[in-house]
């Protein structure tokens, strides 16, 4: 992965944090390093004081430090804001954040010198990931002690993860690997800890996460209609058409591509005769494609973030050494929030479909529960029960963090985004929203298979035989039901639900 100085992309940040490529300075990065390092270097040799250059930081910067004091300057600034507490962030979340913080030391407009940011590649290469603590950023100058975590091992100090996962002093990582610390020089330790790279590195994994949970849901909602006898007519594109949103058009296309050959849709006109479906089979196309437009604001407003230079102070190619408000992280966090809501809301409507199932009174024909012998086995309920459980969870991670701030360093940051935790909290809804999606499968893949004398989809029939293939069991009497739902929320969560649609289908939209 070759970084340059016009920024990254979404994929490059993927194949990073997850994938494990390699990561390379471009011959233009280097030159820019170069350039910028000079103009901080000759501010330096003035009398005048610039900010992160010769004076303290924020409440603290109408200090003028002498030269002598600035390495020990930039040394403790990383060493005081490393000052994270609570679980440690996960491995992926580490890795993006310091090959965001890398993409834009790379810009030119930091000052670092090139073989600082050199070193910063030298770690994510030997996959040497920085222990970095759940709390401790504000979202406003940046993920500061995120970020200072990530410093400190540049450093040498502080604890880090190596390749074989085992957490170790950063020093003899460090060692093992043949890579020198740095030593820190005039702005150096600020320009590491100045920017959004987590909530950013956050955002970027969750959208494409997102991505596949949003088809999988439209593929659950499907099979749901399916089990509820219902009608596909409403997915007619002509009917989404006149209400032209692009991810409505894109999930009613989905569910009706699932669809395809059913024949069990179409039966509301049977023994119980439905002029309508419920809302939450009937406007499931909505509901999840107006998630689906969120993303597309959200992948927007990332890719100008993948974009950006994000740092305070900054340097411009005119020579000057700029303050600025760049770091804050109003535009990211509002965006996670924004997201979390969606995802509450998708959750909601997948959780009503499957009430739906399991309710007799509601599910046309369907014994109570999924049950085997009702009254005996109790079938699916308690499953529902974990469902709404989940959902609960997830309404409550939708309040958004970005209402909220919190004024810090003698009131001279007295506004922040709290976009890292907006960020954290979205990265858990996800992860749930999965398993909420996995309850619905279980479900509605029961259900179809309970519809005796009907033929499913040639799609769903491919869910069905995937799902029990994974080891996930049909209909029948009451069972230790835990394993059955971790190994479908490993279905839905590794691609093998939508690996088995598309077989049939093609790509989804």
């Amino acid at each position: 992965m070759v970084v340059g100085t016009s920024g990254v992309t979404a994929s490059d940040v993927l194949a990073v944090a997850r994938g494990g490529a390699r990561v390379q300075l471009s011959e233009e990065a280097v030159a820019a390093l170069a350039a910028a390092r000079e103009i901080v270097e000759a501010l330096a040799a003035k009398p005048d004081p610039v900010y992160g250059v010769s004076t303290g930081f924020g409440a603290l910067a109408t200090r003028h430090i002498s030269p002598e004091l600035r390495a020990q300057l930039q040394r403790n600034i990383v060493r005081s804001h490393a000052a994270g507490m609570g679980p440690r962030v996960e491995r992926d979340v580490v890795r993006a954040l310091m090959f965001l913080r890398l993409k834009t030391v790379c810009s030119g407009h930091t000052g670092v010198r090139p073989e600082v940011a050199q070193t910063m590649a030298d770690l994510l290469n030997a996959g040497i990931t920085p222990v970095v603590h759940e709390y401790g950023s504000l979202g406003c100058s940046g993920d500061l002690a995120p970020l200072s975590h990530c410093a400190l091992a540049l450093m040498g100090e502080g604890d880090a993860e190596g390749p074989d996962g085992v957490v170790r002093p950063a020093a003899e990582l460090l060692a093992a690997h043949g890579i020198q610390p740095v030593e820190l020089r005039e702005k150096e330790g600020l320009a590491l800890l100045n920017g959004t790279d987590g909530m950013l590195g956050m955002l970027v994994m969750a959208l494409a996460d997102l991505d596949r949970l949003y088809r999988s849901a439209d593929v659950t909602a499907a099979l749901s209609l399916e089990a509820l006898l219902g009608t596909d007519k409403v997915l007619a594109p002509e009917l989404h058409a006149i209400r032209p949103h692009p991810g409505q058009a894109a999930s009613a296309a989905n569910m009706a591509a699932v669809l395809q050959g059913s024949g069990l849709t179409g039966h509301h006109q049977d023994d119980a005769p439905r002029v309508q479906d419920a809302y939450s089979v009937r406007c499931a196309p909505q509901v999840a494609g107006a998630g689906r437009d969120t993303m597309a604001h959200a992948r927007l407003v990332a890719d100008r973030e993948l974009a950006s230079a994000v740092d305070n102070p900054v340097v411009l190619p005119d020579g000057r050494v700029e303050s600025n408000g760049n770091f804050h992280g109003a535009p990211v966090a509002y965006v996670l929030d924004f997201l979390a809501v969606a995802v509450a809301d998708l959750g909601s409507i997948a959780e009503r479909r499957t009430d739906r199932l399991l309710d007799k009174n509601r599910s046309h024909g369907l014994p109570p529960f999924l049950a085997d012998d009702a009254g005996v086995d109790s079938g699916l309920m308690i499953a529902q029960y974990t469902q709404a459980a989940l959902v609960s969870e997830l309404k409550r991670l939708a309040v958004p963090a970005s209402a909220d701030s919190i004024p810090s360093s003698a009131m001279q940051e007295d506004h922040v985004s709290m976009g890292w935790s907006a960020a954290r909290k979205l990265r858990t809804a996800v992860d749930n929203l999965t398993r909420v999606l996995a309850v619905e499968l279980y479900a509605a893949t029961r259900a179809i298979e309970l519809r005796e004398g009907l033929t499913p989809a040639p799609a769903t029939r491919a869910v069905i035989d995937a799902l029990r293939e994974a080891g996930v069991q049909g209909p029948g009497p009451d069972r230790f039901l835990a394993p059955d739902l971790a190994a479908a929320d490993a279905f839905v969560r590794d691609g093998r639900l939508l690996a088995a649609v598309e077989a049939v289908t093609g790509p989804l939209l």
